[in-house]
């Protein structure tokens, strides 16, 4: 699996996605940018071991704001289909089937949530915060890495853009879909009024 090339598009909407993550409303855009690429970096690098995670598919996601979702106890990905049929339907209205095979929402999302489970490990955990560089206390030549409020969202993106093959990052699509379900939900509430 090679690393994609990180489109300057994509790496713009992580940097958004990390500016609109509470705690760094004032940080200093450079530093979010390079912390946006640390972790697009990381997380297309990364190769969790397949571990067999149960996959519960349902309905309900659209309305709670979720394409999938993992649970460590006991370890299962849920997967909303009604979010899933959407995003696909999204896909088409947009053009971007070029950059989002068939059947690919559903593969970013299981992928997205196994990269999840896997940065919850003491050892990646440890090593991403290194990657990120983020230093909460210093003594001497001894650091403390802090944890980024948001960069595991990225890593776990650009870990599925990677698995997948994707074209673009699903980061474009997940906001994409955000806007377009928060819209329709817009239209239908002023039509019942």
């Amino acid at each position: 699996m090679s690393a994609p090339v990180i489109d300057a598009h994509d790496l713009d909407l992580a940097v958004r996605l990390l500016a609109g993550t509470p705690t760094h409303e004032d940080r200093d855009p450079e530093l979010l940018r390079r912390w946006a690429l640390a972790a697009t970096e990381f997380g297309s690098r990364m190769t969790p071991p397949p571990e067999p995670v149960r996959v519960v598919e349902r309905d309900g996601g659209l309305a709670a704001g979720l394409l999938a979702r993992y649970r460590s106890r006991p370890p299962v990905v849920e997967v909303y289909t009604d979010t899933v049929r959407r995003a696909e339907a999204l896909i088409d209205e947009r053009g971007w089937r070029d950059w989002y095979p068939q059947g690919s929402v559903r593969a970013a999302a299981l992928a997205h949530e196994q990269a999840h489970a896997w940065l919850h490990h003491a050892r990646v955990r440890a090593e991403f915060k290194r990657a990120l560089g983020h230093t909460a206390l210093r003594l001497g030549r001894r650091r403390l890495y802090a944890y980024v409020a948001g960069a595991d969202e990225l890593a776990a993106h650009a870990y599925a853009h990677t698995a997948c093959g994707l074209g673009r990052s699903p980061l474009l699509l997940t906001e994409a879909l955000g806007a377009a379900v928060s819209r329709e939900a817009a239209v239908s509430s002023e039509s019942e009024n």
